[in-house]
């Protein structure tokens, strides 16, 4: 037996236990946090009380969850249903309740149809066999890439007429926004947002530290941002890259190439165990051959699946 409910803040060490379950029959072990877990409950635009399920079992106890989560204003949807070994009966109603949110979100929000995504490991054959049944195409496949450091790393020379500056000042952030905006533009599922809500969404991230973002200047012009987080800190004891931006007249240059190594030598110096980041294996750019040959690893790989509604 069982009742579906909506998602409660104070819901966070249940849900943790749920997805740590999921992960560890697919993977060997959890791959995401209690803190991500919690800032995916306070996600900035995520309505707890319409756009997530989750099944209660006997006790209380969660037996699957599911969201549906529209990116800013465009008609992309994310979504995603996960379930507890033992309890796949309740994979199709769910499936059912973010199909049909999420064409309520493309609707609210003026268009006349949704583009939906679904991120599923590589190593979750029968949730890629969902997807496939339930009208999803592959889209792409993201890399998760590493490298470990063997003791201090040093800083990489800069370009000519580069100065770095961090993002502890609104100026540097908003110039920050527009780099990542324009350098992701033609990106896999790139979905453009205003700088209130790029902050907003980072704000409210536990991981969020905004003196681990260098914002690139190139003869006092903006060129080219990475911005770095603790989101594998706590489990992993790694820093992670989670935006490497070079706008498309400074490409070409080693921009790219100086931001990587400049995160390395950042996450070194702090004491973390190595870099971690993911990287679109469908990129505009040559990113993957860029970051294997700064001697990253591939550790995991998981794919993007879409359906139009």
């Amino acid at each position: 037996m069982h009742t579906f409910r909506r998602p409660r803040p104070d819901d966070a060490a249940a849900l943790y236990d749920l997805v740590s379950a999921y992960e560890t029959a697919v993977l060997g072990g959890p791959d995401m946090t209690l803190q991500d877990v919690e800032d995916e409950l306070a996600e900035p635009g995520f309505d707890l009380d319409r756009d997530g399920w989750v099944a209660e079992g006997p006790g209380g106890r969660l037996l699957a969850n599911a969201w549906a989560y529209a990116n800013s204003d465009s008609d992309l949807v994310d979504v995603d249903v996960i379930v507890r070994p033992g309890s796949e009966e309740l994979i199709e109603p769910l499936w059912e309740k973010v199909l049909g949110r999420a064409r309520e979100l493309a609707a609210e929000r003026g268009h006349d149809g949704a583009t939906v995504h679904i991120g599923v490991y590589r190593a979750d054959q029968g949730k890629q066999t969902l997807a496939k049944e339930h009208g999803f195409e592959p889209g792409t496949s993201f890399h998760r890439m590493r490298i470990d450091f063997d003791g201090p790393v040093g800083p990489p020379a800069p370009p000519a007429g580069l100065t770095l500056h961090s993002g502890e000042s609104e100026e540097v952030r908003r110039e920050a926004h527009r780099v990542h905006q324009e350098g992701f533009a033609e990106h896999f599922g790139f979905a453009p947002a205003t700088y209130e809500h790029w902050y907003e969404r980072r704000q409210a991230q536990n991981a969020t530290d905004w003196s681990q973002l260098a914002l690139a200047r190139i003869d006092g012009r903006p060129a080219g941002v990475v911005i770095g987080t603790d989101q594998f800190l706590p489990d992993q004891g790694c820093g992670y890259v989670a935006t490497l931006a070079v706008l498309p007249e400074f490409r070409g240059r080693g921009l790219g190439r100086f931001l990587l190594l400049h995160a390395f030598a950042a996450d070194a110096a702090r004491g973390r165990k190595g870099t971690i980041l993911h990287v679109d294996s469908n990129n505009t750019t040559p990113a993957l051959d860029l970051y294997e040959s700064a001697g990253m690893r591939q550790v995991m790989a998981f794919d993007v699946w879409r359906r139009r509604l």
